[in-house]
């Protein structure tokens, strides 16, 4: 990998202090314009001994604004450190896992996957608008029924219909027949336009879809559309997992991706990414934010620079070599976990490539829910699923506790 590198601990809090000391400091600084400042002194203890050997923890209390898009033209110039550094990720992540080119994309890092995935409605909605001057009425986003609330949600914010796909109740994969259907029965309703969200790695199920199956099925029906990639939570474990994945800007029908540093990464939250390709994300621009330098092209607005040099430091920590390590070590507990559930003959659901796995509710008693915090997939209605995610806490021995409880439990 050309971008992602790994540096010891003394390259990395010899990089941030480089970058922060090309930041304003407002403790020393004259700065009379910016209605932002450092971390207040009376209520966080900013000379703290401890603050020299945590770069991240700097950064926090330095309290750069990211406000705008790095990729794009100017920006703050007084934040010019940090934000190298953000750019480093982006570089990072869009072309050396995503499969960019250099210079051909944008990006910023978002304060969670929600805001990626609804600018990146909010971006195509527009984009439809200004290139083929499309009324609400006649754009529809279009996505599976396993999909993340926040496109619900996002289409409820832009006032644009929601398609929802059904899934195979067991595979999780899409119904081709039925996207098919819905996709005419819109045609015929008015429907000329579509944003497509295609999931890698769904909250749920950790389910992949194949995007694919919605562009054959949109190209055939002659229907316009522009394809995101919620990866929010796959994007860290499925282009490891399985290094021969095409979802990914090689496809040329692939315009933008998000992925949470939140989640996998561990990254303090809200911190999301997005990344889209080049000349596509001037349709969200803000005109009106005149006094910013650089304009501003994102939802948030101002946002945290602490938290894009703490995905920048975990990225510099692991290096790519070492971030592989680390998903496959995740991945053998997964099958480990499979392998148990196999010999109770208990049924589940799990994307070979990523590592969720969602069992269907009438194995797991009440008890056992609550005893090792399961998540069901429905709180309000008749649950049929629980999840459980092996992260990097999820030790061997919790599996095997919970395997033991859960035969005891099934044939008790």
């Amino acid at each position: 990998m050309k971008y992602w590198k790994k540096y010891s601990h003394q390259e990395r809090l010899d990089k941030t202090t480089e970058a922060l000391a090309q930041n304003v400091n407002f403790a020393q600084d004259i700065s009379l314009g910016f209605p932002a400042s450092k971390l207040d002194g009376k209520v966080f203890y900013d000379n703290a001994p401890f603050l020299k050997d945590a770069p991240t923890l700097q950064t926090f209390v330095a309290n750069p604004n990211h406000i705008g898009c790095h990729t794009l033209g100017q920006s703050e110039s007084v934040f010019s450190g940090t934000q190298q550094l953000e750019r480093e990720v982006l570089n990072a992540l869009a072309i050396d896992v995503f499969k960019s080119k250099p210079n051909e994309f944008d990006g910023y890092i978002s304060p969670g996957g929600t805001e990626a995935n609804i600018q990146a409605l909010w971006m195509y909605r527009n984009y439809f608008l200004h290139e083929h001057n499309a009324s609400l009425q006649e754009i529809a986003i279009v996505s599976s029924e396993d999909t993340h609330y926040s496109i619900p949600k996002g289409a409820n914010l832009l006032q644009v219909d929601w398609l929802k796909i059904p899934v195979d109740f067991s595979t999780r994969q899409l119904d081709k027949k039925a996207l098919q259907a819905i996709l005419l029965q819109a045609k015929d309703n008015g429907k000329k336009y579509c944003i497509v969200v295609s999931n890698m790695g769904t909250t749920m199920f950790g389910s992949v879809d194949n995007p694919l199956d919605y562009i054959e099925t949109l190209n055939a029906l002659q229907l316009p559309f522009k394809l995101h990639i919620d990866g929010a939570y796959g994007g860290f474990v499925y282009p490891f997992s399985n290094q021969q994945s095409t979802i990914n800007f090689s496809n040329p029908d692939i315009s933008s991706i998000t992925i949470d540093a939140h989640k996998m990464l561990q990254a303090p939250y809200g911190t999301g990414i997005f990344i889209c390709r080049k000349n596509l994300i001037h349709h969200v621009l803000t005109k009106e934010a005149e006094y910013v330098e650089g304009m501003d092209v994102t939802l948030c607005g101002s946002r945290s620079g602490a938290n894009a040099i703490a995905v920048w430091m975990i990225l510099s920590t692991y290096g790519p070599h070492g971030w592989f390590e680390k998903v496959s070590t995740l991945q053998l507990r997964t099958d480990f976990l499979c392998r148990e559930l196999d010999q109770l003959n208990i049924r589940y659901f799990r994307e070979p490539f990523m590592n969720i796995v969602t069992i269907e509710a009438k194995y797991i008693s009440s008890e056992i829910a609550h005893r090792f915090r399961l998540v069901p997939q429905s709180h309000l209605n008749d649950n049929k699923w629980y999840k459980i995610v092996v992260m990097n806490h999820v030790e061997p021995e919790h599996l095997i506790t919970f395997i033991a409880e859960l035969n005891a439990s099934v044939y008790a």
